[in-house]
């Protein structure tokens, strides 16, 4: 067998370095453990941002996939199949939206919403043609196309990446009196994370989705929640939306849809608003194809038990309560809810790499965002006692490296 020092030399030369990866090459997974190519474990403390909610190779997860697989895993939308009505059925349900309009990735799904926005406000709102703006969050991430990439306010995603799409006005997350301070007679949709994950887990203040509900109702403007990382069980209800008790007008998902098995994405909002998509104007060759919704219905036929909703609010507990205790030892702030978690570390001990680095070799896979932050969010299945084992590594890491200062 290949070595991990092998494959990695190998990949840092044969690929573009759009990635940083963490030394480590991952053989095999299951459950809320991965194995290395030379037999090592690690508790995966990432779950690939969200995207494996349900674990490495869920049994309900990866039957579907391959009894799909044995009969049918590609016809493009040029046809019907026997796997679509099930799944956009069952996604309107669990939405509680009309309608569905599948995808594979999440950029594609929040590109697809602000597409439909556009067309929604040109058609239904009777703006001016080419005058639609959108109103995006300082801090966002919803992907790296060139559009989304546009309105970034990270200096990585963005940078040299222009000429820049217009029709976005940014303002302060946590903010609702900003929003209402950009809203024009042009403004179609609000767009915005319930919480931000790649910015560090930032949770907004209390009321603020509410709020936000409230004045795109009042100005007659769509409300899209990105709930591609925070969707689907992960913060401990089906939608961090739900708890304000909020339903936005479109919601985008994605990750975990694809239960960690294939790209599953998509956009729900109800008849009024994505019925204004007709025939050719929109559309993925693979997008809504047979194996993805196997895998989909599966992943939704899991949320429809609301076992991983309550399990993730559990554990959540767990998991805050106890890195609260290492909060001024080495931890400057911790953020999230249920099983996710942004934690701020002292700057003046590591970086939020280093620390990631010490986790590692200590067999706990996490990964760090902007500098001083690492982010946890560990597969709902994971036991209590891998979870509290995992932020005891931290705790014994913060303390290696501040003995070592």
């Amino acid at each position: 067998m290949t070595t991990s020092a092998e494959l990695i030399e190998m990949s840092e030369r044969r690929s573009a370095h759009n990635y940083h990866p963490l030394p480590v090459v991952i053989h095999e997974a299951h459950g809320a453990w991965v194995t290395d190519v030379e037999g090592k474990r690690y508790l995966d403390c990432l779950s690939g941002y969200s995207s494996l909610n349900f674990g490495h190779g869920h049994p309900k997860i990866i039957e579907a996939a391959r009894n799909q697989l044995d009969n049918l895993t590609l016809t493009s939308r040029a046809f019907y199949h026997d796997q679509f009505a099930q799944f956009c059925a069952g996604l309107g349900d669990l939405t509680g939206k009309d309608l569905i309009l599948p995808m594979n990735t999440g950029a594609e799904a929040v590109e697809t919403a602000i597409k439909v926005a556009r067309k929604w406000g040109y058609e239904v709102k009777g703006v001016e043609p080419g005058q639609a703006n959108i109103i995006v969050m300082e801090g966002n991430f919803h992907g790296r196309t060139t559009t989304i990439v546009s309105f970034s306010t990270d200096p990585e995603a963005h940078d040299n990446f222009g000429p820049y799409t217009p029709g976005f006005r940014l303002v302060p997350y946590g903010s609702t009196e900003a929003i209402r301070r950009a809203v024009d007679p042009n403004t179609v949709a609000v767009l915005v994370e319930p919480i931000q994950g790649e910015a560090g887990v930032l949770v907004p203040p209390d009321g603020y989705l509410s709020e936000i509900r409230e004045l795109c109702t009042a100005q007659g403007i769509l409300m899209i929640a990105d709930e591609v990382q925070s969707g689907l069980g992960r913060t401990g209800q089906t939608f961090a939306c739900d708890y304000e008790g909020v339903v936005p007008d479109v919601y985008v998902l994605g990750k975990a849809l694809g239960g960690g098995v294939v790209p599953v994405s998509a956009i729900a909002a109800n008849r009024d608003v994505l019925g204004i998509i007709q025939p050719g104007q929109h559309g993925s060759t693979f997008g809504g194809n047979p194996l993805a919704c196997a895998v989909g219905i599966a992943v939704i036929e899991l949320l429809n038990t609301g076992e991983f909703q309550a399990r993730a609010a559990k554990l959540g507990e767990v998991l805050h309560a106890r890195l609260r205790e290492l909060i001024g030892k080495g931890v400057v702030e911790v953020r999230g809810r249920g099983l996710w978690a942004g934690v701020d570390i002292d700057p003046e001990l590591a970086t939020g790499r280093e620390v990631s680095k010490a986790l590692l070799a200590r067999s706990v896979l996490a990964k760090d965002t902007h500098g001083s932050t690492i982010r946890l969010a560990p597969p709902i299945v994971v036991s209590e006692e891998d979870l509290v084992w995992a932020v005891n590594q931290l705790a014994d890491a913060l303390y290696e490296l501040d003995t070592a200062l």
